[in-house]
């Protein structure tokens, strides 16, 4: 039996001191061990609970490990329990033959030589405990499974693992030679950017995939034994994968499912850690050198890891403080639109109107992207306009470049819609115009380009061939040098001085563009500035349109009586007065619970306006007890966060700042 989720670390060291001084690191870091006397003592503490295990070679070599193996086996499909198992000789395989058996016993292990360093147990162990509550989250969702297939859809559709159930197909001889897709979820369409995949072969959509992808899941189908493993898919885009795969139904109808992350980040990360350990080891001889090269990278990687805690918790104070002010703009647009529609005052006051109106989009279209700046979500690829999307950044751009850059744009005509996300292209442009702007302290040129590229086989990006919209950003600064080029994409490599980069603008920027099919290319040289050009690839599908402004008839008529319910008072009178122009008798309550009474009391309520985070019962918590008592009652829930988090996807939403005819339109689609 598995328990409920622990992030409590067992250690078992019964030798020496590596128990009490691994669990003094482990303590030290903020995380929970236990220490265990034996293999039994420790199968025991596994049984009540625990995140993952610390143990060392000599206490597994001489002990009785059935008590161990019979609980592995034990554990269901979805259960990959992480160890971190301490070694004398070599990390791996590759230096300590010896350790293949405890690979073969323990599956989910990472091996660690002895001496090492605290920082890397730690982040070890930490990347066990998230290995493992992923297990955990992907358990909780196939239990949802089995409580209804509406369930099931909706969690299908949300993890942000690639989930897929594939057919497999042999030849006449028993070899694995293709597989068909029977199920896959958005987030397999996000990892592999295979779109429309269900119902077609693997040969079919990437002719050129590796045999050794059908050899690892014909050999599941067939004998029916779980596997985990990491692997390259270059024909996917040079992706690597960490993939979970077992076999599902009848046997004989050789079905597979697969699980699966993309990991490339985490491998580059991997392969760079590695080079370093190799570098150190050479420097054996010379023990003072690699005492200074050792202090100076973990100076850097602390500095990384403060200014990554940095931009953390500056997303995050940043998406509270727009969604206050959300919250602050929405009397003011409310206001200002409702004044205009009603031509209050002389051709000079309705300038001065006009012109605060103006200043308050601006202020929306602001805010609204601090929130995209703030979330955190999947990338969402879809046909986007880049002329369009350039122009919109301009000014943004040129206030944060300052007056001393002189910013200009070079688009294209009739330049065809790119796939990608909007908000995550806009935040790449930025942190290219940032780094631009700061390899030019001195001030220059900054060129943002778009155009349609037709890429052919062997380009300098390694893109496939196709047709491409390639952005460009191009400086009259400082330049980089070749080896600078090499490095830059490299996560935390930053040529800026302390406290003044993290590393990762490049990095991100390039991993954006692997993820959406296309690539990045840069071409500097000291003293001459710097270009860096961006593809992305080019769709016919049509960029979605912005709905047209619905004309409001000011009339006076009987609508109903509507429930305005929000706790900022000043919200709450704006959105009263423009329901009241809208013809509507306005009732107000100030929280979920006062709205709550009044309904119990009043039948006469034919809407609900209602805010989502309030204290105590939120909106869409009284919009679904609302469903439940008055099914036929229209609801609307407005919120101050673009992406609507946490509201039911099945309840019409207005997202503030709104003005009254945002309000008109979402109330006539109800």
């Amino acid at each position: 039996m598995i328990p409920h989720f622990s992030e409590r670390g067992i250690i078992l060291a019964p030798h020496g001191r590596d128990a009490a001084i691994a669990g003094s690191i482990l303590t030290d870091a903020g995380l929970r061990s236990t220490i265990a006397a034996s293999l039994r003592d420790m199968v025991g503490e596994l049984e009540r609970g625990a995140g993952f295990a610390l143990l060392t070679e000599e206490g597994l070599r001489t002990a009785n490990l059935n008590p161990l193996a019979l609980w592995l086996d034990a554990q269901p499909e979805w259960s990959d329990f992480p160890f971190v198992l301490l070694t004398q000789k070599g990390g791996g395989l590759e230096r300590n033959p010896a350790a293949k058996r405890f690979l073969d016993m323990l599956g989910n292990v990472t091996f660690l030589e002895r001496p090492f360093h605290p920082t890397t147990l730690v982040s070890l162990v930490q990347s066990a405990l998230r290995g493992r509550r992923r297990q955990y989250e992907a358990r909780a969702r196939l239990e949802e499974l089995h409580r209804g297939a509406d369930r099931y859809r909706s969690l299908f559709e949300s993890i942000d693992a690639g989930f897929c159930i594939i057919d497999m197909v042999f030849d006449a001889n028993g070899s694995p030679i293709d597989y068909r897709f029977v199920e896959a979820n958005p987030a397999f369409e996000r990892q592999t950017g295979l779109q429309g995949a269900v119902g077609q072969s693997m040969r079919t959509m990437v002719p050129g995939h590796e045999q050794h992808w059908f050899d690892v899941y014909g050999a599941v189908a067939q004998n029916g034994e779980r596997v985990r493993f990491e692997q390259h898919a270059e024909a996917l885009g040079n992706i690597w994968y960490d993939v979970y795969a077992f076999r599902v139904g009848d046997p004989n109808a050789r079905r597979v499912a697969i699980l699966f992350n993309d990991i490339s980040d985490r491998r580059q990360m991997e392969l760079a850690l590695r080079e370093s350990e190799e570098r150190l080891r050479r420097l054996n001889e010379t023990l003072e050198e690699r005492v200074v090269e050792r202090t100076q990278a973990l100076e850097l990687a602390q500095e990384a890891l403060r200014q990554s805690q940095k931009l953390e918790a500056m997303g995050q104070l940043t998406g509270g403080v727009a969604h206050d002010f959300n919250n602050l703009l929405t009397p003011i647009v409310g206001s200002l639109d409702l004044l205009l529609r009603r031509g209050i005052g002389t051709d000079r006051e309705r300038k001065l109107i006009e012109g605060a109106v103006q200043s308050a989009d601006r202020a929306r279209t602001l805010v609204q992207r601090l929130l995209a700046f703030a979330r955190r979500q999947p990338l969402q690829a879809t046909a986007i306009n880049i002329s369009d999307l350039i122009e919109n950044l301009f000014d943004l751009v040129a206030s944060t470049c300052g007056p001393r850059i002189k910013v200009a744009i070079d688009v294209a005509d009739a330049l065809p819609p790119a796939k990608a996300d909007a908000n995550q292209i806009e935040m790449a442009l930025l942190n290219l115009a940032v780094n631009a702007r700061d390899a030019m302290p001195d001030g220059g040129a900054l060129t943002i380009g778009a155009a349609l590229d037709q890429v052919k086989a062997d380009n300098p990006a390694r893109l496939r061939p196709g047709a491409y919209v390639r952005l460009s950003v191009i400086d009259t600064g400082s330049g980089m040098d070749a080896d600078t080029i090499a490095k830059a994409v490299e996560p935390f490599f930053t040529t800026k001085g302390v406290g003044q980069g993290t590393g990762l603008g490049l990095s991100m920027v390039h991993g954006l563009a692997a993820q959406l099919g296309g690539g990045l290319f840069i071409d500097s040289l000291v003293g001459r500035g710097t270009r860096i050009d961006l593809w992305l690839p080019a769709t016919d599908a049509c960029p979605e349109q912005a709905p047209a402004p619905m004309e409001i008839d000011c009339a006076q008529r009987d609508c109903g009586v509507a429930l305005v319910v929000d706790d900022e008072d000043l919200v709450r009178a704006s959105t009263a007065h423009m329901l009241s122009e809208l013809g509507y008798t306005v009732v107000e309550a100030h929280s979920g619970e006062e709205a709550l009474r009044m309904l119990c009391i009043s039948n006469e309520i034919d809407l609900l306006v209602t805010d989502h985070l309030m204290p105590g019962i939120t909106g869409t918590d009284l919009a679904t007890q609302l469903r439940e008592s008055r099914p036929g009652m229209r609801v609307l829930v407005v919120s101050g966060y673009a992406e609507g988090k946490g509201i039911s996807p099945d309840l019409p939403r207005l997202t503030k700042p709104f003005k009254q005819s945002d309000l008109a339109n979402c109330l006539a689609q109800l």
